[in-house]
């Protein structure tokens, strides 16, 4: 049992970096993108960024998900908590821009 456990850890482990170096790499390449963008005038970059933005905090979101799974004090999860509602307050809040942008932008028809 010892060993099943030990595997876990390390399996979960795995999967929290490989989450959070995912946001990481789409956070910086959808910074660069939109660096590129703001230089070639795009129309829509302020947009582009904003579903980069959100898709790397949902990767970091997951990330902080399976980190629940490893903690073992009380202590440990108010952190992980706190750390993950402030991430999701965030997508939400990046989510809502969005919507708006696109409105703004004639992509989505207003809300009546």
């Amino acid at each position: 049992m010892h060993f099943a456990e030990e595997l876990l850890k390390d399996i979960i482990s795995w999967g929290i970096l490989l989450f959070e170096y995912v946001g990481v790499i789409i956070l910086i390449l959808s910074g660069v993108h939109a660096l590129i963008g703001i230089f070639k005038r795009s129309a829509h970059i302020r947009l582009d960024l904003a579903r980069g933005m959100a898709t790397a905090l949902s990767f970091k979101l997951g990330g902080e998900i399976l980190r629940t799974v490893v903690v073992q004090t009380f202590h440990e999860i108010a952190i992980v908590a706190c750390i993950i509602a402030l991430r999701a307050a965030l997508t939400f809040l990046i989510h809502w821009e969005i919507i708006h942008m696109e409105q703004e932008e004639g992509i989505l028809p207003p809300k009546k």
